[in-house]
């Protein structure tokens, strides 16, 4: 079968990486295009070594020109800020391109929650309407009729499978929700900064943006959506001294009595019996970062408490795969009329 040519725009980042390590062993899809306006004019193996002895690490990598992605794709990634997102896939769309943005361009549907929270005014506001969030979980009929997906957030994709179940099924109080994350330094992003820096991070753990990070209207919009009413989320993002992986542990309390541990299990694995990249638990187990590292798994696991009438939900995903470049790939698959996890079904990557 012949290989859809696909391109990437922005290789240099952590999620340009992700997405090279992927594609690279994908088998219905074809790096032909690669750009970074800081390398361009380098081969792939010059910025990533570990493409060294395959094919696609030949690739000389370009300016970012939407005329020349257009004459050689038939599908783009677009992992570069937000902000410069946005222009680019309008003008691949307006090529009849294919687009999967992991950046937050399309996320948010009001443009003026996005206005808000990321601090300029969008500029393709007739693409919002258009674009599809792409968590499979939700929406992957949509996601396979369309032609621009928002990928999703990485803490929102722990945050929304941990509550899915329980919101669906109104077990519990919509305004009372915690949702305390930590992440791995990836998520931060490969640019330069002191507070990423190895000395600033290792051995070490803080709390940052509390009660403003970017993500927080992103997990409310779609957990809305499933609830079927308005709700808010106290989101608390951590930094972890690791460089992959997320971690949220999501307090809620229940809407009547505390269901007991055993029905909440049986209402879970019955909500992703057919989710193939959602793994609940076994009772008494609960998630850790390196059993999903490098996977699109999401582990969850389970506590009812009783005494304070809370279930807790505890959810760990790869920020970097399940949470962006992986979660790229599927939804290209499921536009592409491919399997959602082809090219995706990957061992933990072990220390």
């Amino acid at each position: 079968m012949e290989r859809i040519p696909v391109g990437l725009v922005g290789v240099t980042g952590y999620t340009g990486m992700e997405l090279a390590r992927i594609l690279a062993h994908h088998p219905s899809f074809e790096l032909v295009t690669a750009t970074s306006r800081a390398e361009a004019g380098k081969k792939l193996v010059d910025i990533y070594p570990f493409l060294q002895g395959i094919d696609m690490g030949s690739i000389e990598i370009s300016q970012p020109d939407p005329d020349q992605i257009a004459k050689t794709c038939s599908l783009v990634f677009l992992a570069v800020p937000h902000g410069a997102a946005m222009d680019m896939a309008a003008e691949l769309i307006a090529r009849d391109v294919k687009v999967v943005d992991l950046s937050a361009d399309f996320r948010l549907r009001d443009a003026a929650v996005y206005a808000q929270w990321y601090g300029l005014e969008h500029r393709h506001v007739a693409l919002i309407q258009e674009a599809v969030y792409g968590l499979p979980e939700l929406y992957a009929d949509a996601i396979a009729r369309a032609r621009l997906i928002a990928n999703p957030g990485c803490y929102p994709t722990s945050v929304i499978l941990g509550l899915l179940p329980l919101l669906r099924h109104d077990l519990i109080e919509t305004d009372s929700i915690v949702a305390d994350s930590k992440s791995g330094a990836t998520g931060a992003g490969r640019k330069a900064a002191t507070g990423t820096l190895f000395c600033e991070v290792s051995d070490s753990f803080r709390a940052y943006n509390l009660g403003k990070h970017r993500h927080t209207p992103e997990i409310e919009q779609e957990l809305s959506r499933i609830a079927g009413s308005s709700l808010t989320v106290s989101f608390n993002p951590h930094l972890l001294p690791i460089n992959r992986g997320i971690l949220t542990t999501l307090y809620t309390r229940t809407t009547g009595e505390t269901p007991t541990a055993e029905s909440i299990h049986e209402l879970y694995t019955d909500a992703y019996a057919e989710h193939e990249f959602v793994r609940v638990l076994p009772l008494g187990r609960l998630p850790e970062t390196r059993w999903v590292r490098g996977t699109m798994y999401c582990d969850i696991g389970l506590v009812c408490d009783t005494r304070t009438n809370r279930v807790i939900v505890v959810s760990a995903i790869d920020n970097l795969c399940r949470g962006a470049s992986g979660q790229a790939v599927a939804c290209a698959n499921l536009m592409s009329d491919f399997p959602l996890s082809e090219g995706l079904a990957m061992a933990p990557l072990m220390p």
